[in-house]
C-alpha cells in the first residue's frame, strides 16, 4: 500500500480524512515519527514484561511489584508539569531523543547486569527510578510534535494513524517479550535498549516546522500552573479526569500478573506476555468499531457504564482460574476502557479552550500515569496485605464503587448526551 494512500477514521466522529494531500516532506517526516512511535512503545511494553517477570522471580512478592510502580510514579508527579514548560521552550525532537537514548542507556544496565549475574531488586528498582524520570520527558513532547509535523487538514487522520501504530505495539509488545524473555532477561533488555536507540535516532530525522512560543506561555509557575486552575474551575471536566484516575487506581490488576501467569494459572513468561497482550487486543477491536460508529448519543451514561463493565472484567479475572476466561476477561476489560478514554479524552479537548489544551493534557497525562503508575503499588500493596486473589477483586469492587459515587458527585458528567464544542471558546 502506498503511504499516500493511507486514510483513518477521525475520533471526533467527522469521517474518513485522508492525508494524501501531505507534501513529500510531510510524508517522509510522519512516516519516521510513527516508526519511532513504534519502536518505542514496543520497547515499554517488552520492558514492562521483562522487569516485571524479574522482579517476581527475584523476590516471589507482590510488595515489590508494586514497589515498581511506585518507582516509575514518583519521578513522574516530580517532573510532568516542568516537562509541559520545558517542551514549550526548547526543541522538541531533541527533547524526545534526549530521553529516549537516557533510557536506552539505562536498560543497557539492566541487560548488563542480567547477563553477568548481579542484577538485584534493588538495582531495578533504581533503574526503574532512572527509566521513569527519562520517560517523563517523553510523552508532552511527543503529543505537541505532531501538529509541527503535519498540516492542521491533516492532524486529525495523522492522530488517528499514531494511534494505531502504537495500539498495535502494545498488542504485540508483551506476547514478544514473554517469547524472548524464556531464553533470558538479558536477550529482552538488548532488543529493547536496541529499539529505544533506534526510535531516538530516527526523530533527529524528523523535519519540523518552527513555531514561535507565544508570551504568556513563559510567564513561569503562574503558567505551570494554569492547567491545575482550569480544571479545578471546571467540575465536569474534573470529575471526567478524575474518574480515570480512581478507576484505574482500584481496579489497576497488571502488576499483579506475574503473580497469575507464575501462581494461579501457571502459564510461564510466554502466558504473561498473552494475559498484557490481551487487553491491548480488547482495546484496538474496541477502537475500530468506533471509528467506524462513534457515540451519538448518551456519552456521559456510556462512560460510566463502560467503568462499570471494567469493574466487573477486574472481579472476573480475579477469580477465574481458566486460561481462556482470563484471556477473554482481560480483553473485555480493554475493551470497556477504551470507550471510557474514548468520550474522556474527546469531552476534554472539546470542552478545554484551544490556548489551554497543551496545559490541561499536561495535567491529564499526570492523571493517567498516577492511575497507572500508583495503581501498581496499590495493587501489590494490598496483595502483600490481604493476597492476590482478594486485592484484584477488592480493586473491581472499589472501581464499581466510584463509578457510582462519581454519578452522585458529578451528575451533570452522567446526563451529558452528545460531544460538542464548549461556547466559551
Amino acid at each position: 500500500m502506498e503511504w499516500a494512500e493511507i486514510t483513518c477514521f477521525s475520533k471526533l466522529g467527522k469521517g474518513v480524512e485522508t492525508i494524501s494531500d501531505l507534501t513529500a516532506l510531510e510524508n517522509k517526516s510522519l512516516l519516521l515519527l510513527m516508526i519511532s512511535r513504534i519502536a518505542n512503545t514496543l520497547a515499554f511494553q517488552m520492558l514492562t514484561v521483562a522487569v516485571g517477570w524479574q522482579m517476581y522471580s527475584l523476590t516471589q512478592s507482590a510488595f515489590y511489584l508494586g514497589l515498581v510502580g511506585l518507582s516509575e510514579f514518583l519521578p513522574m508527579i516530580l517532573l510532568t508539569l516542568v516537562v509541559g514548560h520545558v517542551a514549550d521552550r526548547y526543541d522538541r525532537k531533541l527533547i524526545i531523543s534526549f530521553s529516549l537514548i537516557i533510557q536506552a542507556i539505562g536498560v543497557f544496565v539492566l541487560a548488563f547486569g542480567s547477563y553477568r549475574g548481579w542484577i538485584s531488586k534493588e538495582s531495578i528498582l533504581l533503574l526503574v527510578f532512572i527509566l521513569g524520570a527519562a520517560n517523563s520527558f517523553l510523552g508532552a513532547p511527543m503529543q505537541a510534535i505532531l501538529p509541527n509535523v503535519v498540516s492542521e487538514a491533516a492532524f486529525p487522520s495523522a492522530t488517528a494513524l499514531m494511534a494505531s501504530a502504537s495500539q498495535f505495539a502494545v498488542m504485540i509488545g508483551p506476547g514478544l517479550g514473554g517469547v524472548l524473555y524464556s531464553f533470558g532477561p538479558g536477550l529482552v533488555y538488548t532488543l529493547t535498549a536496541s529499539l529505544l536507540v533506534v526510535s531516538g535516532v530516527l526523530m533527529v530525522f524528523v523535519k519540523v516546522r518552527k513555531v514561535q512560543a507565544k508570551p504568556e506561555e513563559s510567564k513561569g509557575l503562574k503558567t505551570l500552573f494554569a492547567g491545575i486552575s482550569f480544571i479545578k474551575s471546571r467540575p465536569v471536566i474534573l470529575g471526567a479526569i478524575s474518574l480515570d484516575l480512581f478507576a484505574v487506581l482500584f481496579g489497576g490488576a497488571t502488576a499483579l500478573l506475574p503473580i497469575y501467569a507464575s501462581k494461579i494459572l501457571s502459564i510461564g513468561s510466554l502466558g504473561l506476555g498473552l494475559l498484557r497482550s490481551a487487553p491491548a487486543v480488547g482495546a484496538v477491536v474496541m477502537s475500530i468499531y468506533l471509528a467506524r460508529y462513534p457515540l451519538k448519543k448518551n456519552v456521559g451514561r456510556t462512560m460510566f457504564i463502560s467503568v462499570v463493565v471494567f469493574g466487573l472484567a477486574t472481579i472476573v479475572f480475579s477469580l477465574s482460574t481458566s486460561v481462556v476466561i482470563s484471556i477473554l476477561a482481560l480483553i473485555v476489560l480493554g475493551a470497556s476502557d477504551v470507550i471510557s478514554v474514548v468520550v474522556r479524552s474527546t469531552f476534554v479537548q472539546m470542552e478545554t479552550p484551544d490556548s489551554m489544551r497543551g496545559r490541561v493534557s499536561s495535567v491529564n497525562m499526570l492523571f493517567i500515569g498516577t492511575s497507572n503508575q500508583l495503581g501498581e503499588f496499590e495493587s501489590g500493596l494490598t496483595a502483600s496485605w490481604l493476597g492476590t486473589v482478594p486485592a484484584v477483586l477488592i480493586g473491581g469492587i472499589g472501581t464499581i464503587v466510584v463509578a457510582v459515587l462519581w454519578m452522585k458527585i458529578f451528575p451533570d458528567l452522567l446526563h451529558i448526551d452528545k460531544l460538542k464544542a464548549s461556547k466559551s471558546k
